[in-house]
């Protein structure tokens, strides 16, 4: 064959990296942005409520929210060079496991704290990524399922306090009206997920925010009077709400809660990898941990908050088997568009919270179903996972069941213990090692196989010692042979 003839054939391309038509690219990009929206907007909304934001304001913080959320899964899914991102269909968002301790922060320090609290974050994920991709071993699936299942219990009060109207101190919260519309919105979203399939299953908690926030309009009582006090198109300013201040036991504690995040992105994008055909290796996991520690600086910078990898578009991409690494770029630009568009942010605020409550049951709650799937694939025989599993959750939800148990103590302790999230992490971490052997005994190695599945490690050592058995019955019977002919 010649060389032109070499030079003109196409040469293959993995799955990952091919580049699909625009209008494909942009129609499975928008999939992917309206499956990840209702989550990718929670956070802005509750610290945005908890920091006594104006709905003006939430509305501005939404946008900024949804503009580095693009820039964020841009820099992961294509990447810079070779020192950032992990190059897999990955999109980035504000993550659920900061968000109980962001409003804790917030409470005491304002938007200010927070601000300083996530720069110092970004910094500390950029600092230890190299070393975190390497310890990926300390965190095996019984560590994990418990952290993620304790994190989608944790949060599930902020979805009871939507149901009831979002001000728990308001004569009208819990009213029959508010639980009925809770109640209506969650039965459109369980039709919908129940009765259909494809793109139209995936899109229940969207529809079904839309279909129960159409009934509040027809029934006079939408409130919309936002939609006037923002423009149509707006960017991202630095420090738009307030200057960042450092203050060391928020800073501590948010570093603290970006190893689980880590530990997070690093599951999500080894289960991308294993979906796409491409595996993700120390180098992948380390350039995908500076893409999100990259993100989170730069959200500290704009008074925002630490991002992740979001879960339920790894889902999508093993769902629909659309693996190209540019659609989710092209989800990217998609969310940097509406982020300039505050208009689009300011109907999301108009949502009313029951609505937002019946929506949150399910998008809670399938995290906590992530997590006890992940538990189910743990083996429990012959070794201490329970117990670590009972001791994560035991702890990790006391500051959730019992609020009032820590208001004794200083603040500066106060605030580590009254986030559940924190303590569990390191419950989970300690006590694996403690009862476990930190992955030095048989039966912890085998808690990173699926149930059934034999432990290569214990293969390979039992094969080593029936060998030297045999070595040595064989020069046991040379040197009997070797006697018994001496004595004749």
């Amino acid at each position: 064959m010649s060389t032109i003839q070499k030079d003109v054939m196409p040469r293959h391309v993995e799955p990952v990296d091919e580049v699909l038509p625009l209008g494909q690219m942009i129609v499975y990009g928008f999939q992917h942005v309206l499956v990840m929206y209702a989550g990718a907007i929670a956070v802005p909304l509750i610290i945005g409520k908890a920091v006594g934001f104006t709905d003006s304001q939430i509305i501005l913080l939404i946008s900024t929210d949804l503009f580095i959320c693009g820039c964020g899964t841009i820099l992961q899914s294509i990447g810079i060079g070779k020192w950032i991102g992990s190059r897999l269909p990955i999109v980035q968002g504000c993550t659920f496991a900061a968000l109980i301790p962001l409003g804790l922060i917030g409470q005491q320090y304002g938007i200010g704290g927070i601000s300083g609290a996530v720069i110092v974050a970004g910094i500390f994920t950029l600092i230890c990524a190299p070393w975190i991709s390497k310890l990926v071993r300390f965190f095996p699936k019984v560590v994990m399922g418990t952290i993620v299942t304790l994190i989608g219990l944790s949060i599930l009060p902020v979805a009871g306090g939507w149901i009831g109207g979002g001000d728990a101190h308001a004569a009208t919260f819990g009213n029959l009206g508010s639980l009925v519309m809770a109640c209506f919105t969650l039965v459109v979203i369980l039709t919908i997920y129940t009765f259909s399939t494809g793109m139209l299953k995936n899109l229940a908690v969207l529809l079904g925010i839309i279909i129960g926030t159409l009934v509040y309009f027809f029934q006079g009582k939408l409130s919309i009077g936002s939609l006037d006090e923002v423009g149509w198109m707006t960017f991202p300013k630095i420090m738009r709400f307030a200057t960042p201040e450092f203050h060391f036991v928020p800073a501590v504690l948010l570093s603290m809660v970006m190893i689980v995040v880590m530990v997070e992105t690093m599951s999500s994008m080894m289960a991308m990898g294993e979906i796409v055909g491409r595996t993700a290796d120390k180098n992948v996991l380390k350039r995908g941990l500076y893409a999100t520690g990259a993100a989170t600086l730069v959200a500290g910078i704009f008074n925002m908050f630490p991002y992740s990898a979001f879960a339920q578009n790894v889902g999508l991409v093993s769902m629909t088997g659309i693996r190209s690494r540019f659609i989710v770029g092209v989800a990217g630009c998609i969310l940097i568009v509406m982020g300039m568009f505050p208009v689009l942010a300011a109907m999301v605020v108009a949502v009313p919270k029951p609505v937002l409550g019946g929506a949150g049951i399910v998008m809670f709650g399938m995290v906590a179903v992530a997590g006890i799937r992940t538990l189910g694939l743990v083996d429990y025989r012959n070794n201490n996972n329970g117990m670590v599993v009972a001791l994560t959750l035991s702890i990790g939800l006391l500051p959730v069941l019992v609020p009032q148990l820590f208001h004794n103590l200083p603040p500066e302790i106060a605030m580590f213990l009254h986030s559940g999230i924190t303590i569990g992490t390191a419950v989970a971490i300690i006590s694996n090692l403690a009862l476990n052997g930190g992955g030095r005994r048989k039966e912890q190695a085998c808690a990173h196989c699926e149930p059934g599945e034999i432990d290569n490690s214990t293969t390979a050592a039992r094969s080593a010692a029936i060998r030297t058995v045999r070595v040595w019955l064989l020069v046991r019977r040379a040197r009997e042979e070797r006697a018994a002919h001496h004595k004749l």
